[in-house]
C-alpha cells in the first residue's frame, strides 16, 4: 500500500512539473523567446512523444526562428519512428509552403490524403491539421477521402463549416441540409450555425441561397423538417404570415406540431406582428385539446386585444371567467387582467379586489409571489407606497434568489425614487446593477446613472424630484401628464446634467402617443446642446428609427444611420446602423 502511494506521488509530481515546464515554454513562445521555448518543448516532447501539441508547438518554434531543415529533419525521422503517423506528411508540406516551395508542399500534401486508403484513423486529423493551416481545399478533400473509405465516418459538418469560411455559401447551406437529410437530430445545430449568415432581409443573398437550397431538397426529398427549417427561416425574416401557413402544414400531417403554431404565436406578439399573433392563437383555441395550451392562447388573446386598443376587452374577459372560472389555472389571466384594469381602466380598487380574490386561491409560492408583485404595482399606482413596500418586501423573503425575488428589489428600489428616497433606492440599485437577470440588471443601471447624475450633494435635489414625478406618471400611464411634468424640468433646470434626461424621457413618450415630429425635435435639441453627450448616439440612433419605421422617409433615416457609422465608432448602435443603412443602399449583405 506504502509502495502504490509512493508511485502515485511520484506520477502526481512529475504531471505538476510537465505542467509547469509546459506553462514556461508556452510564455516563451508568446513573448517570442523561441530559443527558449525550442529548448523546453524538445524536452517535453521527448517525454511525451505522443503529444501532438508540444510538437506543433516545437515545430512553429523552429520556423519562427527559419530553422527549416531542422523542421525537415525531425518530420522525416518521425515518420520512420512512426510510419502510422501520416498527419506529418501535412506539416512537413506546410514546412516547404512557408519557404515558399509550393511544388514540393503539394507533394507532401497529396502523400497525407493518399494515406487515408490505408490509414483512415488519420483521416480526421488530417483535415483539422489542414483546415488549422488555412489549406481549405485540402481540408475538404481530406475529409471526403475519410468518409469514402471509412463509412462510419461522418465530416459533413466540418465540411460545410469549411465552405462557410471559403465563401461559397451555396456549398455550405447544401452541405448542412444533406446533413440533416441525413440524421434530424442536427436541426437545432445547423439552425445555430446558418444563423450567422441569415438576416431579417429576405433579399439578402445568403437568405436566397437557403431558400433555394431547402426547397430544391424538399422537392426531391419530401420531409416535415424542411417545413420547419423553412418557418425557422420566415421567423428569421420576421415574415410571421408565411411561418404561419408552413406550420399549419406540418399540424395537419402531424397533430403534435401545435407546440410549433404556440410558439410561433409568443414570436409575433413579441415583435408586434399582432395580425399573425391572434391566428395562431385563435387556432389554437380551434385545434388543441389541452387546456393549459387553451388557457395561454386565451391569455394572448386579450393581451392582442389590449395591445390594439380593441373595444371588447371587458367581455373577452368575462367570456373566459364566466367558462373557465377565476381559479389557480386561470391566474395569468387574472393578474392580466388586474393590470388591464388599473393601466388602461383607471379602476385600481377593482383590480385590488380581483388580486385580493386571486391570492387566496394560489397553490404555490411563486404564484404567490407574482401576485404581490402585481399587487404593488397597483398600490404605487394610487400613490400607497408602504403598502406596496410591504408587499414587495414579502416576496424578497419568501423566494430569495429567485428572479420574481430580483424584480421585487428592484421595485423596491423604483418605490423609493417615486417617493424620493433617492438614498436608499440609490443602495438597493447599487446591488441589483449586478443582477444575473439581465433586464433587472439594466433597468437599475439606468435608474442608478439617473439618480447618481442628478443628486445634488449639496442643495436640495427638487429637479429630481420633478423627474421622479413625471417617471411615476409614465409608470400610471398618464403620458400627457408626464410630458407636462418633464417640460417643467426642461424649463426650469436648462444647462443642467438633469435637461439631456428630461429630453430624452419626454422625447420616447412622444414617440408612445405617436407625435413622431416632437420626438426628433426633441432628440434633434439633445444633439445641439452637446455634441459629446452621453444621449448623442441614442438620439441618432431613434430619429433614424422614426425615420424609417414610422414616418417612412428612407432618405432621412439613412442620413442618421450614416452619422452613427462615420461619427460614433464606439456606439453600442454602430453594428445595427451599418447593417439597417447597407439594407436601405440595396447591398448584398452576407
Amino acid at each position: 500500500m506504502k509502495k502504490t502511494i509512493f508511485l502515485f506521488f511520484i506520477f502526481i509530481s512529475s504531471f505538476i512539473y510537465g505542467q509547469e515546464d509546459y506553462m514556461l515554454a508556452e510564455r516563451y513562445y508568446r513573448d517570442g523567446k523561441y530559443e527558449k521555448a525550442t529548448q523546453l518543448f524538445k524536452v517535453l516532447l521527448d517525454k511525451n512523444p505522443f503529444n501532438t501539441t508540444y510538437l506543433k508547438r516545437l515545430i512553429s518554434a523552429y520556423q519562427e526562428t527559419s530553422q527549416f531543415e531542422t523542421v525537415d529533419k525531425l518530420l522525416k525521422q518521425r515518420l520512420i519512428t512512426y510510419p502510422t503517423h501520416t498527419y506529418l506528411y501535412v506539416e512537413l508540406g506546410y514546412n516547404y509552403e512557408k519557404q515558399q516551395q509550393k511544388e514540393t508542399a503539394k507533394i507532401y500534401y497529396d502523400k497525407a490524403i493518399n494515406s487515408i486508403k490505408t490509414t483512415t484513423g488519420m483521416g480526421g486529423f488530417i483535415g483539422r491539421l489542414f483546415k488549422d493551416n488555412a489549406l481549405l481545399d485540402n481540408a475538404i478533400m481530406a475529409y471526403e477521402e475519410t468518409m469514402r473509405y471509412n463509412k462510419s465516418a461522418n465530416y459533413e459538418f466540418q465540411i460545410a463549416q469549411i465552405y462557410g469560411e471559403k465563401g461559397d455559401f451555396e456549398k455550405m447551406f447544401t452541405s448542412y441540409i444533406d446533413l440533416i437529410d441525413k440524421n434530424e437530430n442536427y436541426l437545432n445545430t445547423v439552425q445555430r450555425f446558418t444563423s450567422r449568415y441569415i438576416t431579417d432581409d429576405r433579399l439578402n443573398n445568403t437568405n436566397i441561397l437557403f431558400k433555394k437550397a431547402l426547397i430544391k431538397k424538399s422537392v426531391s426529398n419530401p420531409k416535415d423538417v424542411w417545413n420547419q427549417l423553412l418557418s425557422w427561416l420566415f421567423i428569421q425574416q420576421k415574415e410571421y404570415e408565411k411561418a404561419f401557413i408552413q406550420e399549419k402544414a406540418l399540424f395537419n400531417r402531424n397533430p403534435k406540431y401545435i407546440v410549433n403554431i404556440i410558439n410561433l404565436g409568443f414570436n409575433s406578439y413579441n415583435s408586434k406582428a399582432f395580425e399573425t399573433a391572434k391566428k395562431c392563437f385563435d387556432f389554437i383555441l380551434e385545434k388543441s385539446p389541452f387546456i393549459d395550451q387553451i388557457l395561454t392562447a386565451n391569455l394572448y388573446s386579450v393581451k392582442i386585444a389590449i395591445a390594439t386598443n380593441q373595444e371588447n376587452i371587458e367581455s373577452l374577459f368575462e367570456a373566459i371567467f364566466t367558462r373557465y372560472g377565476k381559479k389557480s389555472t386561470t391566474l395569468k389571466i387574472q393578474l392580466e387582467y388586474a393590470d388591464y384594469l388599473t393601466f388602461k381602466k383607471n379602476e385600481p380598487e377593482k383590480a385590488i379586489d380581483v388580486l385580493t380574490h386571486t391570492l387566496e386561491i394560489a397553490t404555490s409560492k411563486f404564484q404567490k409571489a407574482a401576485i404581490k408583485i402585481k399587487l404593488g404595482d397597483v398600490y404605487v399606482f394610487i400613490g400607497n407606497y408602504n403598502r406596496a413596500l410591504i408587499y414587495f418586501s414579502q416576496v424578497q423573503t419568501s423566494i430569495k434568489n429567485h428572479p420574481l425575488a430580483q424584480e421585487a428589489r428592484f421595485k423596491v428600489a423604483q418605490t423609493s425614487y417615486f417617493k424620493n428616497d433617492f438614498k436608499w433606492a440609490f443602495a438597493q440599485l447599487k446591488v441589483l446593477k449586478s443582477s444575473t437577470t439581465q433586464l433587472i440588471a439594466n433597468d437599475a443601471l439606468d435608474l442608478f446613472l439617473i439618480i447618481s447624475d442628478n443628486q445634488p450633494k449639496d442643495s436640495l435635489d427638487f429637479g429630481l424630484q420633478l423627474y421622479a414625478k413625471a417617471d411615476l406618471l409614465a409608470f400610471q400611464n398618464k403620458n400627457t401628464q408626464a410630458i407636462d411634468t418633464l417640460q417643467k424640468v426642461i424649463t426650469l433646470y436648462k444647462g443642467q446634467k438633469i435637461e439631456d434626461e428630461a429630453l430624452f424621457k419626454q422625447a420616447g413618450l412622444f414617440t408612445k402617443i405617436k407625435q413622431f415630429q416632437k420626438a426628433i425635435d426633441n432628440y434633434t435639441q439633445i444633439i445641439t446642446l452637446d455634441n459629446e453627450g452621453i444621449f448623442v448616439d441614442d438620439s441618432l440612433y431613434e430619429i433614424a428609427e422614426i425615420y424609417h419605421n414610422q414616418l417612412k422617409n428612407i432618405e432621412k433615416a439613412s442620413e442618421y444611420y450614416q452619422k452613427i457609422i462615420f461619427e460614433h465608432l464606439s456606439s453600442i448602435y454602430l453594428v445595427d446602423a451599418r447593417k439597417k443603412y447597407r439594407k436601405i443602399r440595396g447591398d448584398i449583405i452576407n
